[in-house]
Formats: structure tokens, sequence, C-alpha cells
């Protein structure tokens, strides 16, 4: 199914012009929902995945610059995010968000593609490679994770606590609020800030966002603490594919360690770091890094 963005304000459109896609995932036994997509241009297949709390709009630069190069472009918003449905009694966990991503690529038939994973989207989407390694071209790794660490900041610890935590974060909209502040060392233009807040303007539409912080699997008895440990191990199945690291330097939670973690499961990645850049890489980083990351998936055509 696919229809224009109505909602968005002709400036946003302006910012994020492209048509938008539908999905059915199924859930608990019966119940369904749409997942929104974007797919845009033709070539060689790359699957672009957000984490929390962005959604497909922080990928719409680098749409555009791969498009233009031949790549075509699957960028799925996660189920509660972005522009897809917002069931509260969906399961936000990560095993289910990596068989969303499966589903979809299946859907469409997809035989091979190349992937760029940022933050959340790094442990499903390396998830994703590890069960189907062979899938799999090329790999570009934003500031993310797909492994176990006790590494946490205070901020996001402190939103995790169970009743304060999903007020400040559903109620309150503190964390993607504090994200467009916190995730950039440059500021954002309000355009930009009202794109990234847009799909998360009340307590119903914040219910991914609260699930995410709470899908963090700090300890062995978290429901996907398995999940990420599989995830994890699998990661020694992709050691040969091509990979790169792109690194905003000035990363309040994905900061050097994690960076340094990347390197020991994949010694021989590509790396590239932007000292300019915090979180959202994307952003700060943009003159610099779309080029770059156009150019590593480019050698695979």
């Amino acid at each position: 199914m696919e229809q224009k963005v109505k909602d968005l304000s002709p400036y946003l459109r302006e910012e994020y012009p492209f048509n938008s896609h539908f999905f059915t995932q199924n859930y608990n036994e019966g119940s369904q929902c749409n997942q929104h997509y974007i797919d845009e241009g033709s070539g060689p297949a790359v699957v672009l995945l957000h984490g929390n709390p962005t959604w497909s709009f922080y990928y719409r630069n680098l749409i555009i610059h791969l498009r233009s190069l031949g790549f075509r472009c699957i960028v799925p918003d996660h189920m509660g995010c972005g522009l897809s449905d917002k069931p509260e009694d969906y399961p936000y966990v990560l095993k289910k968000r990596i068989s969303d991503v499966e589903r979809l690529i299946e859907h469409l038939g997809i035989n091979d593609y190349s992937l760029v994973v940022h933050d959340w989207g790094g442990a499903i989407g390396m998830g994703l490679a590890g069960k189907n390694p062979e899938k799999v071209n090329r790999i570009a790794i934003l500031n993310s994770a797909a492994f176990r660490s006790k590494r946490i900041p205070a901020s996001i610890a402190f939103l995790r606590i169970p009743v304060l935590g999903k007020f400040l974060i559903r109620g309150l909209n503190i964390f993607a609020g504090m994200a467009i502040n916190m995730a950039v060392k440059i500021p954002l233009s309000p355009v930009i800030r009202e794109g990234l807040l847009f799909p998360y303007s009340s307590w119903a539409d914040r219910v991914a966002v609260w699930n995410f912080v709470k899908d963090i699997p700090m300890k062995a008895s978290h429901p996907s603490y398995d999940t990420l440990r599989a995830v994890e191990k699998n990661l020694s199945l992709l050691k040969d594919k091509p990979i790169g690291l792109f690194w905003g330097e000035h990363d309040f939670c994905f900061n050097k360690y994690f960076f340094k973690k990347w390197v020991q499961f994949f010694p021989n990645a590509q790396r590239s770091l932007y000292s300019n850049a915090g979180h959202y890489v994307l952003e700060d980083g943009k003159k610099e890094i779309i080029p770059d990351i156009g150019k590593f998936l480019f050698e695979q055509k």
C-alpha cells in the first residue's frame, strides 16, 4: 500500500519528500498493525534501521544521496515509531523487532542487501544479519551497539525507573525532548527539531519510546538479555563482511568505549571518526559522513 504522507506540514514534507508504504505485521496471535516504511530508488538494496527516539526522518538526507547513486533504500519505522501504528499491547522487545524487519524484507522479495544501522538499529540490524549472513553485502555501523554492556548514561538509567520513567517519557516527552539537545553538538534548526519530534506528540504516541528504554537488557534476568547475547554471538558470522564504522566522537551515550568494542569484533573494519559530531552523527556531520557512507556502499556495485 502506498500513499503520500498527508499530516506533515509543507516544510516538513520538503525535508522528507518520500512516498509512504505500509506492511501488515502480526502479533499476539491474531492482532495486526501497519508498519510504515520508505522504499526509494532502484538498484542494490540498502536497509537503513533507526533507533530510539528517531524514525526514518533521521535518514532523509542519506536516502536522497544513496538514491542518487543508484541504490534502493528500504527504511522502516519500527513499530510504535515514526508513522507506523502505535498499539499499546504490541510486544516491544528486541526479538520481535528483528523478526519485523526480516518479514518486511521477505515481503519485498529482497534476496541480498547492505545495512546501515544507528542506535537501537545496531542490535536490530546485526540480529537480522547474524540470522541471515549469506544475504548481507556490506554493513555501515553508526553510533550504536549490538553486544552486552554494563555501561549506560546516568540520565537514561534514571529514566528506566518503572513508574517515574514511564511518566517522564510518555507524559512529559523527556526522552525525545532531551535527545534533540543532548544528541547533537551543533544545535538543530527548528524544522529538524519538529521533524524528529513529529511522531511523538502524546502519551499514546510515545509507547515505543518508553518500551525501547525498558528493553535495554542490563542483566541476565531481563527478557531481551538472551536475544542480545545471541546477537553478540552471531557477530562472528559477519567478520568477513566489509564493515565500516562511522562514528560521532561526542556521543553522550555510545561513546568511544562502544567504538572500541566494535573494533574488537571487527578489527578489519573501515574506521571514520567525526570530531564535530554527537550521537545524531547524520545531523552534525552530514557534509562528511553522507558522502563517506555512499562511497563505502558504492564499492559493492
